[in-house]
């Protein structure tokens, strides 16, 4: 189904977040008859309603969906919170419903071309920095996804001179269908939401995805470094893969040589630019600023025009981002490392004593790799949240003495300054998910650095 297709046919949207009203808005734009369904009885439809954009109707429906209305449904668009092995879901499928998801839905309704990037880590950074690129080289550029803008509230003001780039998450990756970007892009793959994919297979699987629909004419940009992609780009990837590495020269991608990154192709190497260029901190940066070169050099732009953004590309909101230093101490608040695997390189960042604040809801993480991370560099491990025990006993396994454990993320903050000393750092980096405590890493990351900011800047 296209936008003409679409026009009449009744849709069910499921998921009353900012995905399913960006997906209500889209196809009511093209005549489309959505029905919004949660399954939260508790949620209040009028408050759901006035979400809406101006001009949107759409059918609100709480608690149970009415067989009734069931037989009507042409097609299903689930949000990315909704888990795709579901009784509920099965049971569209089994009814012959095509099930899309709203990156499959913006991608149907969208022009011109796509660039589509996933990963455990780095996502965040890596489509901002692409985005930034392409704006400075093309008229039309929108950035979505996971970022945080919906795709569907920009793909049916797209031309062919559209660029359109999407961070783009496993959960959105389960329910593609057609999605084909032009270039795509998987950073790394680390383990992640296993109680959503239960297993590391199924979990690879989904990443995998990006790149299903791609041929040899469009570029898959993967991690030499990650065995997951390593893997998938040597034997399975259908596009044409350009590598990039943190540890090893390549014959033909990029790759980091000391303090330089480097490229090769066609049998020539050249020297791009020197890491201290940047404003970004910490090898796992690297690793997503020669996977952005890789992809905007994809789609045509010069390699001068890439340099020059990268140099002013400043860290994004909430990944290592420094916030203030206060009475000697740097604070960096790092609340997107909400795995062991970001974790780690939020302290492999850090140079000085650190006093790290961990823990929260628990995604049956392990967390002995982020430990190990430590590398005598944290003086103080703050525990919070649902994981705070389970974390707390590994660091003790791993020789971790100085562990406190704090009943809220406040307490554990004032325990940070009493802890931290002039020449210290405090960070934020708790290998966890928000949920529990806050609605998101972005609330979390937020509360940090008003924290920070209040603190007085004296001895």
């Amino acid at each position: 189904m296209d936008r003409k297709e679409l026009q009449g046919k009744k849709v069910l949207v499921v998921g009353s977040g900012i995905s399913g009203i960006g997906a209500v808005s889209a196809l009511c734009r093209v005549g489309a008859r959505p029905v919004l369904f949660d399954a939260d009885a508790a949620l209040d439809p009028e408050a759901i309603r006035q979400k809406f954009a101006p001009g949107v109707a759409a059918e609100v429906v709480l608690g149970e969906l009415p067989e009734t209305v069931i037989e009507e449904i042409d097609l299903a668009v689930l949000s990315p919170g909704v888990p795709t092995d579901t009784e509920f879901v099965n049971a569209l499928r089994g009814r012959g419903l095509p099930v899309w998801g709203e990156i499959e839905l913006a991608y149907r309704l969208g022009r011109g071309r796509v660039v589509g990037i996933t990963g455990t880590n780095g996502k965040t950074t890596t489509t901002s920095l692409v985005g930034e690129i392409m704006a400075a080289f093309c008229q039309d550029v929108s950035v979505v996804g996971n970022i945080g803008n919906p795709y569907t509230l920009t793909a049916l003001d797209a031309t062919e001179e559209t660029v359109t780039v999407a961070e783009i998450s496993s959960f959105q990756l389960e329910t593609i269908d057609r999605f084909t970007p032009q270039v795509s892009a998987i950073l790394n793959i680390t383990p992640d939401h296993l109680n959503r994919h239960h297993t590391m297979e199924n979990y690879a699987a989904a990443k995998e995805a990006i790149a299903k629909n791609q041929t040899k004419e469009q570029v898959c940009v993967l991690n030499y470094e990650n065995e997951y992609t390593r893997d998938f780009g040597e034997k399975r990837c259908p596009a044409r893969v350009v590598w990039f590495s943190s540890a090893r020269r390549l014959e033909d991608g990029f790759w980091l040589d000391g303090e330089e990154i480097r490229q090769a192709a066609g049998g020539r190497e050249e020297r791009l630019m020197n890491i201290h260029e940047m404003n970004l901190v910490g090898v796992c940066n690297v690793e997503n600023v020669m996977a952005a070169i890789a992809i905007t050099q994809a789609m045509g732009v010069p390699t001068e025009t890439i340099l020059s953004v990268v140099r002013r590309f400043k860290a994004v909101e909430h990944r290592i981002e420094f916030v203030a230093t206060r009475r000697g101490v740097d604070y960096y608040n790092d609340s997107k490392g909400t795995n062991p695997d970001a974790a780690i390189q939020g302290i492999r960042a850090m140079s000085k004593p650190t006093v790290l604040i961990g823990g929260g809801y628990d995604k049956q993480s392990e967390y002995d790799e982020w430990i190990e991370a430590f590398d005598g560099k944290v003086k103080c491990l703050v525990l919070i949240g649902q994981t705070r025990e389970k974390i707390a006993a590994c660091a003790r396994k791993h020789g971790v003495r100085h562990i406190v454990l704090a009943d809220s993320f406040e307490e554990a903050f004032d325990i940070c300054v009493r802890e931290a000393e002039s020449g210290d750092a405090v960070l934020l980096s708790p290998a966890c998910a928000s949920w529990g405590m806050f609605p998101n890493y972005e609330v979390r990351g937020k509360l940090f650095k008003d924290l920070v900011n209040q603190l007085e800047d004296t001895e």
